[in-house]
């Protein structure tokens, strides 16, 4: 076995096969949260404010006032649960699970979803897209195979900012779920000649090695947020209030009821705009105006272009789609869409756990939802096959999704879905797109 680098932590991590990289402090042998393992090292115990590291107990008190996980002040920005959706008439649904479910209401959770998926123009288009930026890191050998599918994702969605006109100086690009900040990383490699560009990261998690710190010396501003998007008002982030430049939203796997936390961040609370600034108005500008012309659906000339629904300076939006079955009735933004169906939150919930069919629960991420999603399956095998519940699985995704659809074109918004990558790179391969629409073309029909 190697042995430690000098000055780095010599507790050796089994999962990892690897020793430990903290770095160690004077005359020391292990790190902090390995200090344990010494000799003359005081107990060390589980910190309550966060289960996921420990603290010297004789250190205790210290730790807490200092503690990454502690309570701090809230910033400016925070409004809490601004983006969270109406709880008015919001009541708790008892979450019942596949398994427990009979074949009869099996088959009557079908048969709505057959209803409600008929007609529905919800196609999902095959765009894999590439940008150049990206090239010289795709060839790099150094990369694993994670790595690389992560670049290609990576370099679909620059390539669809890019056709959709989205990518270019002049604006800020909020990237939600930014974890360490690569998608905005990419985003500077390939606007870094161009003026007024800002990339504003919101993350709820503490991340460690951050690729926006490397920006700092750089001329184009980059500010990350850690705030849950559920409690974050864009209108009161100074970034935005002291520039005012329009937004581009971006997202790489948005995970479940993020995309709707999202998507009503950016498009219901208004972009920075001064405070005292009057609403739109339609003013005419000629008598004749009041006479309307002979095609009803053309602009008046007579007067002043529709704004559309108050949805700040928004530009448009590329975010990347998945776990729809981590979905949540009160925050998703398509409860209209579902209401017009016949359909609520009872089949919402029964849908959002179908839609884990589309992968057949091959990727569960613990013991628990292993056991769950086997037990789905045995509950299912035999009513339907594997091909079926796949299908199911997508039919479900897809109505989930023309509802996000419905909310931004009310919302004054051409959306789109496109299959943005293989299969093969990732099974959550579906990115959702939208740019204005302009103000006196007609909404696109849903069904």
């Amino acid at each position: 076995m190697a042995a430690p680098c000098a000055g780095r932590c010599a507790f050796f991590v089994e999962k990892k096969k690897r020793f430990c990289k903290m770095i160690v402090g004077k005359g020391k042998k292990f790190c902090g949260e390995h200090a344990n393992m010494g000799e003359d090292n005081g107990r060390r115990i589980i910190c309550p404010l966060d289960p996921k590291h420990t603290v010297s107990e004789d250190k205790l008190d210290k730790h807490l006032k200092k503690c990454n996980s502690r309570d701090k002040d809230k910033p400016v920005y925070y409004v809490k649960d601004i983006n969270a959706g109406s709880a008015d008439g919001d009541q708790p649904q008892e979450q019942v699970s596949l398994c427990e479910r009979s074949r009869t209401e099996l088959q009557s959770l079908l048969d709505k979803l057959k209803k409600a998926i008929a007609g529905l123009q919800c196609d999902v288009e095959e765009s894999v897209l590439f940008h150049s930026v990206l090239q010289e890191e795709l060839r790099n050998p150094k990369n694993g195979d994670s790595a690389h599918k992560h670049l290609m994702q990576q370099s679909s969605i620059l390539g669809h900012l890019e056709e959709l006109g989205l990518l270019g100086g002049g604006r800020c690009f909020v990237e939600f779920g930014a974890g360490r900040g690569k998608m905005s990383h990419w985003i500077h490699e390939a606007l870094k000649t161009c003026e007024d560009l800002q990339l504003l990261l919101v993350e709820r998690c503490s991340t460690r090695f951050k690729v926006d710190g490397k920006h700092q010396d750089a001329g184009v501003q980059f500010e990350r947020l850690q705030v849950d998007i559920q409690h974050l008002d864009l209108s009161k982030v100074p970034l935005l209030t002291n520039k005012k430049l329009p937004l581009v939203g971006v997202g790489k796997h948005l995970c479940g009821a993020a995309t709707d936390l999202a998507l009503r961040c950016l498009l219901e609370t208004p972009g920075p705009r001064e405070e005292t600034e009057p609403p739109p108005k339609r003013i005419k500008t000629s008598d004749s105006a009041a006479a309307p012309g002979p095609h009803a659906d053309s602009p008046d000339p007579g007067l002043a272009p529709d704004p559309g629904p108050v949805c700040g300076s928004v530009l448009g939006l590329v975010v990347a789609l998945c776990c729809h079955h981590r979905c949540e009735w009160r925050h998703y933004v398509g409860q209209r869409f579902f209401q017009e169906r016949g359909l609520g939150a009872e089949e919402f919930s029964a849908f959002c756990r179908m839609s884990s069919w589309a992968t057949c629960g091959l990727r569960s991420t613990n013991q628990d939802e292993e056991h769950k999603a086997a037990e789905e399956m045995d509950t299912v095998h035999g009513f339907l096959s594997t091909c079926e519940r796949e299908q199911v699985g997508r039919q479900c995704k897809r109505l989930i999704d023309s509802g996000r659809l419905h909310y931004l074109r009310d919302k004054g918004f051409n959306g789109n879905l496109r299959r943005y990558v293989d299969a093969h790179i990732t099974l959550e391969n579906v990115l959702l797109t939208a740019t204005p629409r302009p103000h006196h073309s007609n909404p696109a029909p849903i069904m």
